[in-house]
């Protein structure tokens, strides 16, 4: 009895794994019927392109370039390969193609996000073009799609790799006229240092999207330096002599500004580049001096000037004339005599009038230092001349000294 029960019982379950399986399939052709659709513009590209390029040949052209695929399935997987048919294309292997026409079969590349186990595909031929591959060699330029912002400017760019090789047919690489590195920026106000793109240009400068080429390197390594300009005055410093104060002399530097550039840090607190210093003992009347223009090596002179011309003019001071006896020498080298050729010269005393009036020659005294003489014979030494008793005013020029050096 209890093994009769047993064996109805396995029959039974057996019999509802069968109706579970026809309810299945009953189901899935009412609910999910298979069915076709045909999917238009289906884009072909090649596979195996590196075994022709070591070959030296290349694809020349796949005619056609989108294809109409038909693919049979459940509603539910053809539903979900259209929501995601951006990911569709086929697929041609021209790896075991040869120079010449090649009439090869592709195969579908299905979405990586759609179910295609219950997906088939009626699949055909296209036409494959191959010839000998044609190489030719670009230097990498550099091309800023922007500006640069104002008051910056943009050094010169390092490229690695600095060139590159384009292979492809020859009809299709002789539409290549550049390669460019193609940086896109608003306003370009910092350095900037990273990886872009290659990209092939025509003559007019066009990216040349639609050929079948292939470049040695598909992005470069870039550096373009970002400076800041600035215009800076240029600056001199008076120093009072001959009774000459910088109260009473006028001046103009030629030019007056100069553009430099540098970091944000190395510019902030330069405010003026100084020449150096102008003596007004110097100066009678109206003088012009020339100064180098020299920066910091951290700092660039945009403008390319080197010299700067100060014209220095002291205005509203009188002058007197004073002929000098009392010339004397100082420091004479060990082992010569110095004799004083010169045995009187005139000397330019500038201040105001009331005050040269109390002057008289015996206050002025004529110094040559002989501590630099290391030669005979007769020369010109220039004398540092004295003014004693007075501080209004001052002796003004230079006076060379002529002593005979002798042993």
């Amino acid at each position: 009895m209890m093994a009769r029960l047993r064996e109805s019982r396995w029959v039974y379950i057996l019999l509802s794994i069968v109706l579970a399986i026809i309810f299945w399939f009953y189901v899935r052709s009412a609910v999910d019927p298979n069915g076709t659709v045909n999917i238009h513009n289906v884009r072909v590209e090649a596979g195996g392109t590196s075994v022709l390029t070591s070959q030296g040949l290349t694809v020349a052209d796949i005619d056609p370039q989108v294809v109409e695929l038909r693919v049979e399935g459940p509603t539910s997987a053809r539903t979900e390969l259209l929501r995601n048919r951006s990911g569709l294309y086929v697929r041609v292997d021209v790896s075991s193609c040869v120079e010449g026409v090649n009439t090869l079969r592709y195969r579908p590349v299905w979405p990586e996000n759609v179910n295609v186990d219950d997906l088939t595909a009626e699949t055909s031929t296209v036409i494959v073009t191959v010839e000998k591959l044609h190489t030719k060699t670009f230097d990498v330029q550099f091309q800023l799609d922007g500006k640069v912002a104002e008051n910056y400017q943009m050094g010169t760019p390092a490229i690695e790799p600095v060139s590159v090789v384009v292979g492809g047919p020859v009809e299709q690489v002789n539409q290549v006229d550049k390669v460019a590195a193609i940086l896109k920026s608003e306003e370009l106000s910092e350095r900037f240092a990273g990886d872009l793109p290659l990209v092939p240009l025509d003559k007019e400068g066009n990216p040349l999207t639609d050929l079948e080429i292939t470049l040695s390197a598909e992005t470069a390594y870039v550096v373009v330096p970002v400076v800041v300009m600035k215009e800076v005055p240029l600056a001199i410093n008076l120093l009072p002599g001959g009774g000459a104060t910088e109260d009473d002399a006028k001046w103009n530097i030629e030019p007056s500004t100069i553009i430099v550039s540098g970091s944000e840090t190395d510019l902030a607190g330069l405010e003026e580049i100084s020449l150096g210093s102008v003596s007004l003992s110097n100066v009678v009347g109206t003088k012009d001096f020339t100064f180098p223009i020299t920066l910091d090596p951290s700092l660039t002179n945009e403008s390319g000037l080197t010299t700067a011309t100060v014209t220095v003019t002291v205005e509203g001071l009188d002058t007197e004339v004073f002929a000098v006896s009392n010339i004397r020498t100082i420091n004479p080298p060990d082992g010569y005599l110095v004799d004083v050729v010169t045995q009187s010269v005139l000397v330019t005393v500038r201040g105001p009038a009331e005050d040269l009036e109390k002057i008289d020659a015996s206050q002025i005294r004529v110094v040559v230092d002989l501590s630099n003489i290391t030669t005979q014979g007769t020369q010109l030494v220039t004398a540092r001349v004295y003014l004693d008793g007075t501080s209004t005013v001052g002796v003004v020029g230079s006076y060379p000294i002529s002593v005979n050096i002798s042993r």
